[in-house]
């Protein structure tokens, strides 16, 4: 995933390797999956085709409005874990879930929930993740009929 505390880098990450890709530069493995990222989401181009304005921008989910960045660093993180079937069982729950929902896109969206809420309490208990959770909470998500 893209590591850092500094928003602006995370961000900065983003724009440069959507240039990249619009541009026809060869990309690294990370960057190819956040270059996949960006094109699933095309809401988000006029955003990422305007740096500038775009660097210092909030999102406030009570006015209503998604942080582009964070949902896209979600996707990123989602893809990563199948990758490297980190926790351990991911990969194929993930496989089981494509079975049931058959759009890749789709069923990251419904693993962002437990992604986020897990991410959320480890924050907020100063904690690691809980990945026993986490991995429960998606065999539900892959159960549910």
């Amino acid at each position: 995933m893209i590591y850092s505390s500094d928003r602006s880098k995370i961000r900065q990450q983003f724009f440069s390797v959507w240039e990249k890709a619009n541009n026809g530069i060869d990309l690294e493995p990370l960057e190819a999956i956040i270059a996949d990222v960006i094109r699933d989401h095309p809401e988000y181009h006029p955003l990422l085709n305007t740096p500038d304005a775009a660097i210092d921008s909030e999102f406030y989910p009570e006015h209503g409005t998604t942080n582009p960045f964070l949902h896209m660093g979600m996707h990123i993180t989602l893809r990563e874990q199948v990758a490297t079937d980190r926790p351990a069982g991911i990969r194929e729950l993930t496989r089981k879930m494509l079975l049931r929902y058959r759009d890749s896109h789709e069923m990251e969206h419904r693993m962002m929930e437990p992604l986020g809420r897990v991410l959320w309490e480890a924050q907020r208990n100063n904690t690691l993740p809980d990945e026993k959770g986490y991995l429960e909470a998606l065999r539900i998500l892959a159960s549910q009929g």
